[in-house]
């Protein structure tokens, strides 16, 4: 057996997320700095997320179809850096929500596919997948402090200029991994293609609460910098505060190995989602409490950490082989199309019924899905 290429691997973690980590704290802060309204603001994040519903599930079919997934995520990685690009000719509306949707488009492309890979590298190591994904999150930190350092020191102005070189190291990590293929596992039946595996008892509810996850994730991802700003915090101190709920995050995915082997994917999930209500609540309330704003974003371990790493391991074993880039493509898309509406509704709902109760409304829709996992998922089977 090949010996695994786990930095190879993990570096292109570290710079994907990174790049992450420099949007999802600062995107809507950019914005806001060249002058848009929070429903303007609201619109183009969203516009990323709704690529999500359509790019994921043509590359991963045409991944599964062709085996080329590397060569997709070269492409994508290139295309992602050239298109986006094109934000130093103009920040006009109209050409930023061209070029959200473009870059979009392609970065859509890359992850799955990737995950496929790293999945492939690691064959009957799965349990690995955490140790190696926690880099992910190590970029992240590194993109929200140092970015979140840099503007206190520099104008926003400078903000695409970091976008774009984290976009080079993604595109360097890309050419740096080498290829792998899944191995064809006879206990998943192949018969029958996708959608028929779509109808098995409790995929449908699965994909479902991706979404839900992601809708309720609307409000943090869109509004928290400009929220803690409101509430009194320095960009700098905002920046340690994202990457503190990364820090959790990284701890969780240390300890996943262990978690999965003693606690069921669906125990795993419904406790993300009855933690992921609470911290909502507490942002939406009391994050001008440092103790409260601290706990809050400890609980990321929750609601990204144990979510992500079990929809993971939940879509590798829901489907077999051939089917593995559009399992983890419909994924992605659910989830762009979650987190699209959440970026609408926070953007729409932000000025007119404020941070309270936008957060709020996120919290029921982590419950709903909550609700739906525990009376849907059916048990593990040993």
């Amino acid at each position: 057996m090949a010996a695994l290429p786990y930095w190879r691997l993990s570096a292109f973690y570290f710079f994907y997320f990174a790049l992450l980590g420099g949007t999802a704290p600062f995107l809507a802060l950019y914005f806001d700095h060249l002058g848009f309204s929070p429903a303007r603001i609201g619109e183009l994040i969203a516009i990323p997320m709704l690529m999500r519903c359509v790019a994921p599930n043509l590359w991963g079919w045409l991944g599964d179809h062709t085996g080329q997934r590397l060569l997709i995520v070269r492409l994508g990685a290139l295309c992602t850096l050239l298109c986006f690009a094109g934000i130093f000719l103009e920040q006009s509306y109209a050409w930023l929500a061209l070029i959200m949707a473009t870059h979009a488009f392609f970065w859509h492309a890359v992850l799955p596919q990737f995950e496929v890979i790293t999945l492939a590298h690691l064959r009957e190591q799965a349990a690995r997948y955490s140790q190696i994904r926690l880099w992910g999150s190590i970029g992240f930190i590194v993109a929200v402090v140092g970015l979140g350092l840099l503007f206190e020191w520099l104008s926003l102005d400078a903000y695409p200029a970091a976008l774009v070189a984290i976009m080079a190291g993604i595109v360097v990590g890309s050419f740096w991994v080498p290829n792998a293929q899944p191995l064809q596992r006879p206990n998943v039946p192949e018969q029958g293609g996708f959608l028929q595996q779509l109808r098995r008892p409790g995929i449908l509810a699965f994909y479902l609460c991706v979404a839900l996850m992601q809708l309720s994730n609307g409000p943090y991802y869109t509004f928290l910098t400009l929220h803690l700003e409101g509430v009194g915090y320095s960009r700098g101190a905002i920046g340690l505060f994202w990457a503190l709920g990364v820090v959790a995050e990284i701890l969780l995915f240390l300890l996943m190995a262990r978690l999965l082997q003693r606690y069921s994917l669906r125990v795993v999930l419904l406790a993300s989602f009855l933690i992921t209500a609470l911290r909502w609540l507490l942002l939406g309330n009391l994050a001008q409490y440092l103790p409260v704003l601290l706990l809050a974003q400890c609980m990321h371990a929750a609601t990204f950490g144990a979510f992500h790493a079990a929809c993971i391991h939940f879509v590798q074993r829901s489907f077999a082989d051939r089917q593995q880039g559009q399992g983890q493509a419909l994924y992605a898309s659910l989830a762009g199309i979650g987190g699209a509406l959440g970026a609408l509704y926070a953007g729409y709902s932000w000025k007119g019924l404020g941070p309270a109760w936008t957060f709020a409304i996120a919290s029921l829709v982590a419950l709903l899905a909550a609700f739906v996992i525990a009376t849907r998922l059916p048990p593990e089977r040993p």
